[in-house]
């Protein structure tokens, strides 16, 4: 992670949550849950939170018998997420070093922080740590980039108006597509019996403009990528030309995402 400050990354962190969070990663927080087979009263672990999005769903769950752990390595997200949701515990930590006895948690869940690891391998582990035996695991990636046009022509616009590092900035989250490479990842970790589903989800913006400022304020100052007013209006104006068959009568962009949920059972 480049050197921000604390109130930058708490201001990329509240961009994320305002931008990225309901256009995106709120749609699948019902489906982790249920892959999860979480219940009132389990103790529960998210993995690279973020802002907390999951955890929240998470401990809604839960209810007052439950508790929920966040852990992220961001201190910005963590601050969002504590404001949002001053009840449920926030850690900053690494996936790769769970800072967590062995067999605490009955559920451990991590919602788009797999493909972000240092260490993937690692952290899956660690992951598999922490379960109970016969705790349940669950973890999100996106699929490739050829399955979600729309976010490979945004690459697209941002290799030629911005340059290789965005694009590669925005080609990262899809590094995890394809299905016989990630299950040989949760294999080579020490879970060969895992299960992938792979499910469509709806992605909604209210404008071009909101979909790149998104990825823009909300993700990639993370990766060090600053752009001034010009180059975003260029931005926004090469990827509405791109985007245009996805932009509804309204002026929204709606095109769908497609998920690979994957889960385990600590034996």
């Amino acid at each position: 992670m480049p050197e921000l400050s604390l109130e930058e990354l708490k201001t990329t962190a509240a961009a994320y949550e305002e931008r990225l969070v309901p256009a995106l990663f709120q749609q699948w927080t019902e489906p982790m849950a249920d892959a999860a087979h979480i219940r009132a009263g389990q103790r529960v672990l998210d993995v690279a939170c973020g802002t907390g999005v999951l955890a929240r769903a998470v401990a809604d769950r839960v209810g007052p018998g439950g508790s929920v752990t966040g852990l992220d390595v961001n201190p910005g997200m963590l601050a969002v997420a504590a404001h949002a949701a001053p009840g449920i515990e926030w850690r900053q930590g690494v996936a790769e070093e769970l800072p967590f006895e062995d067999r605490t948690f009955d559920a451990v869940v991590s919602q788009f922080g797999l493909m972000f690891f240092p260490d993937r391998e690692a952290a899956l582990r660690e992951m598999v740590r922490v379960l109970k035996p016969g705790g349940r695991l669950a973890v999100a990636v996106f699929d490739g980039l050829d399955r979600i046009p729309a976010y490979a022509l945004m690459v697209d616009v941002l290799e030629r108006v911005v340059g290789q590092e965005a694009a590669n900035a925005l080609r990262s989250p899809f590094v995890l597509g394809d299905t016989e490479a990630l299950s040989s990842l949760f294999a080579a970790a020490g879970i060969p019996s895992a299960a992938i589903a792979t499910t469509e989800g709806t992605e909604r913006f209210p404008s071009v403009r909101d979909m790149v400022l998104g990825d823009v304020k909300g993700w990639f100052p993370l990766a060090g990528i600053r752009l001034d007013e010009d180059m975003i209006a260029a931005l926004v104006a090469q990827a509405e030309a791109a985007l245009m068959q996805f932009v509804t009568a309204g002026g929204a962009v709606e095109f769908p995402v497609r998920v690979h949920i994957v889960t385990a059972q600590r034996a």
